[in-house]
């Protein structure tokens, strides 16, 4: 019997190309893993009226971790239209599989390390090395919203609401409501991982992103419980910064920086951000993490246009599978890992387009493999 059990999620697109070149790498290092596969994706959508079946969800129950490529997601109407005849007009709502598994599994730390490899032509500055913790479970991404709205709803707003409401006399389905949900407890655990990860890693200094200037009651609570937890790691700075301006002054000098945390739209915007600045979402990896499960991913779409071309860069899947390694205890596995994806990129020899090149995205697995082996 295998160490590990993982679930193995391709999903849409671009997802089972680089997912292919995770399992190279994965086999290169020697994991003693069962790899089980789990269906999510555009096409259950479509068949069965759920993206996330109950099947893939009693999997996740039963393992140690899982990985995970990439997803489709349109709009409710677009996805509507999209579904098998049988089951349109059936009340279906389309929602994305990977926000219910965070919000189903407690997945409530969004973890981003931004590192720049020497060697990537892409690179803003080789200097960079930043990790970002997104809240992954609430926020604007709560998935409480209305369109058309309700009219209790739209009763109920208007009386509360100050004497300028544009939407008071607006029919309900001239707009539409998505509701931003913060907690005390989900900002606080969020706040509190990023400074503990400050504490095991050696970096000095955690800065809170958040706009409370103007969105004073959800990102005040979010401010307020981010400086409680502060005050518990007298060791460690906390500055903040409006998300607006954080992202001018990423730009502008990013080696100011080393932990950021914020609620989960704004960590969702500079997360890309940063990702762009070293190399572009070829290279953004990222991992889901929970207290029981954790599901590790590349930040980038499906790509449908790609899809089965093996044309794209893995090397932000291939991250994310060190992460996964790090949350299995592998840390020696995880560190030859990242080790032989920093000489691949290093040396130059094999790129994907993105990056220059013409090699594919099994050529680029499978060179790491080579180095791991080497």
């Amino acid at each position: 019997m295998a160490q590990y059990r993982i679930a193995w999620l391709p999903g849409d697109g671009i997802g089972k190309d680089v997912m292919d070149a995770a399992r190279i790498v994965l086999d290169g290092i020697r994991l003693d893993a069962e790899y089980v596969h789990g269906d999510i994706g555009w096409d259950f959508w479509c068949r069965e009226g759920d993206a996330l079946p109950e099947r893939t969800i009693e999997l996740l129950k039963r393992v140690h971790a899982a990985m995970f490529g990439a997803i489709t997601s349109k709009p409710v109407r677009a996805a509507e239209a999209e579904l098998v005849p049988a089951l349109r007009g059936t009340g279906l709502v389309y929602r994305s599989p990977i926000v219910r598994m965070r919000q189903m599994f407690d997945l409530y730390v969004c973890l981003r390390p931004c590192r720049a490899y020497a060697g990537n032509p892409l690179n803003f500055s080789d200097a960079i090395d930043l990790v970002i913790f997104r809240e992954n479970t609430e926020d604007l991404y709560a998935g409480v919203e209305f369109s058309p709205v309700p009219a209790d709803l739209a009763a109920a707003l208007a009386k509360i609401s100050k004497p300028f409401a544009p939407f008071k006399d607006l029919a309900p389905d001239a707009y539409a409501i998505s509701c931003k949900v913060n907690t005390r407890k989900g900002s606080e655990r969020i706040v509190r991982a990023a400074f503990e990860y400050a504490a095991q890693h050696g970096r000095k200094k955690v800065t809170v992103v958040h706009k409370a200037n103007v969105v004073r009651a959800t990102d005040g609570l979010f401010l307020e419980e981010a400086r409680k937890v502060a005050a518990g790691f007298p060791g460690i700075a906390m500055d903040d910064a409006n998300v607006d301006a954080i992202c001018m002054w990423l730009l502008k000098n990013p080696m100011n920086y080393e932990v950021l945390v914020a609620p989960n739209l704004y960590g969702d915007i500079i997360s890309d951000l940063v990702a762009q600045m070293v190399g572009g979402l070829g290279f953004g990896c990222s991992g889901n993490i929970g207290e029981k499960l954790a599901v590790f991913e590349p930040s980038h779409g499906s790509a449908p246009k790609y899809a089965g071309q093996y044309k794209v860069n893995p090397i932000a899947t291939i991250l994310a599978a060190k992460m996964m390694l790090d949350w299995l205890g592998e840390e020696a596995k995880a560190a030859r890992l990242e080790q032989a994806v920093a000489a691949v990129i290093r040396a130059g020899k094999v790129r994907t387009y993105d990056m220059g090149g013409t090699s594919t995205t099994l050529e680029v697995a499978e060179a790491v493999a080579r180095e791991i082996k080497g």
